[in-house]
């Protein structure tokens, strides 16, 4: 019934270019339609000439800011699509990868892990054909996510590590370094996967060293920005991963939410507090931050497989309050 739902929902957006699909479901329909696009079937999504697609591209990356599910399942499969229509000689190699490291990223968020794969190789494939030496190493770390979501850790760090000792990623200035930083950080939530706490946190201190000095927010399409402030996010989850969530709880109180760069970096924050209190059994807690982080980005909140998958683990382990239940309905979580 999900997947004809879906169907469905991805048929309305196709024929009216709006966001009509019951929000719980807007994850499968995007899979759905990046999985069509990456196989080279369904239908036309509308023409887009060579000299639209770094516009559309960057529509698809400002919709992933601010977590709008529903556009990008319109706008992302139509790129990835309209990018391999393109004859040989006219594709852009950089940008296509670019859209299939974006790809990748909503197919992590999304547990869509074998569909992930195939996207993050892609994207490392064409970035090389390209030569666009920063997104191989953004499509290295996104191989990194998957291979530590996958239970490889040893893989993983690896993968993180060798991509940001690259001598091409040394030799790219600012922005190179930022991604540096980056890998490291995905190293540093792997070590903590592990349980190598130690090996966590010096890792973390080795990405906060580089993002000071570099000041300021970097590579905002990159990993969902670079700065002090993303670092400490992604501590908040990697002391969650070691597990420990008062840690994680102290990483989250040195971080005001409006700092960070977009809403979807802003969603990431309070949901990772919600699984902090939820391990601690902070059930109120945990609610109001899931509803914090609904009001941020309700979208994503209401799609995201690891959010419904928080919300069914309270509706069963106690007292379910008005606001619970309204949640799980909007998420689509059955009692």
């Amino acid at each position: 019934m999900a997947v004809t739902a879906a169907a469905a929902a991805s048929s309305r957006f196709l024929r009216g270019g709006t966001a009509q699909a019951n929000e719980a479901l807007l994850g499968e329909v995007l899979v759905a339609g990046l999985r069509d696009a990456m196989l080279g079937l369904g239908g036309d999504l509308g023409d887009l000439s060579p000299k639209q697609l770094p516009a559309e591209l960057s529509r698809a990356l400002s919709d992933f800011h601010a977590c709008r599910y529903g556009n990008l399942a319109i706008r992302l499969p139509r790129l990835i699509r309209a990018g391999h229509a393109l004859s040989n000689g006219e594709t852009d190699h950089a940008l296509l990868s670019q859209s299939y490291v974006l790809a990748t990223r909503m197919l992590v968020k999304l547990d869509e892990q074998q569909l992930g794969w195939m996207a993050a190789d892609r994207a490392r494939q064409l970035a090389e054909i390209g030569d666009d030496v920063l997104t191989v190493a953004e499509a290295a770390r996104n191989l990194a996510v998957l291979a530590r979501k996958a239970g490889w850790n040893d893989q993983a760090m690896s993968i993180a590590l060798a991509a940001a000792d690259e001598p091409r990623l040394r030799g790219a200035g600012r922005a190179g370094a930022a991604e540096r930083g980056l890998l490291i950080q995905s190293a540093a939530y792997t070590a903590a996967r592990s349980g190598d706490r130690k090996g966590m946190r010096q890792l973390t201190d080795e990405a906060t060293a580089i993002a000071l000095e570099l000041g300021g927010t970097m590579l905002r399409d990159h990993g969902g920005g670079f700065s002090p402030v993303t670092v400490q996010l992604h501590l908040i989850s990697a002391e969650n991963s070691a597990g420990d969530p008062a840690a994680a709880l102290s990483a989250a109180r040195l971080i005001a939410p409006q700092s960070l760069p977009s809403v979807e970096r802003r969603s990431r924050y309070y949901t990772d507090i919600a699984t902090a209190f939820a391990q601690l059994g902070r059930r109120d807690e945990c609610v109001r931050a899931l509803l914090n982080a609904e009001q941020q980005a309700p979208e994503e909140t209401h799609a995201r497989p690891a959010v419904k998958s928080l919300i069914s683990g309270l509706l069963v382990s106690g007292r379910t309050a008005p606001e619970l239940r309204g949640l799980a309905a909007r998420s689509g979580v059955l009692a």
